[in-house]
């Protein structure tokens, strides 16, 4: 009699031990290639990114330079200018060009000058 306990306990841990266990969900890949990874997307992605950068690189030389001229003509006037036309041609040959999608920023009281996107 204490056989078959014994045996109906051991098969009765079998099988609970045996039984289907959560595992837990395997992490996502993080080094999975995206869909713009195509390698036939290579020079189109390439020529976009050196769009962007070229656009970046303008914005950002013209942002420095107009915050230079500002900074000369508060060293020579002793003020901020009243305006970013008081800059030509004194300080600044001409104006950069606004560019696409974004607008210039100044503040008179001051002297920050930056180049914001435009809200659609």
């Amino acid at each position: 009699m204490k056989t078959i306990l014994l045996a109906g306990l051991a098969v009765g841990l079998l099988v609970v031990g045996c039984g289907k266990q959560g595992t837990p969900p395997a992490p996502a890949a993080t080094n999975a290639p995206a869909a713009s990874d195509n390698p036939l997307n290579a020079p189109v992605n390439y020529l976009g990114g050196l769009a962007q950068a070229q656009k970046l690189a303008v914005r950002v030389v013209d942002q420095a330079g107009v915050n230079q001229a500002i900074q000369m003509f508060n060293v020579a006037e002793g003020r901020n200018p009243k305006d970013l036309n008081e800059l030509v041609p004194n300080y600044m040959p001409r104006m950069p060009e606004v560019p696409y999608g974004m607008k210039f920023e100044y503040n008179p009281s001051t002297g920050k000058f930056r180049v914001v996107r435009v809200a659609p």
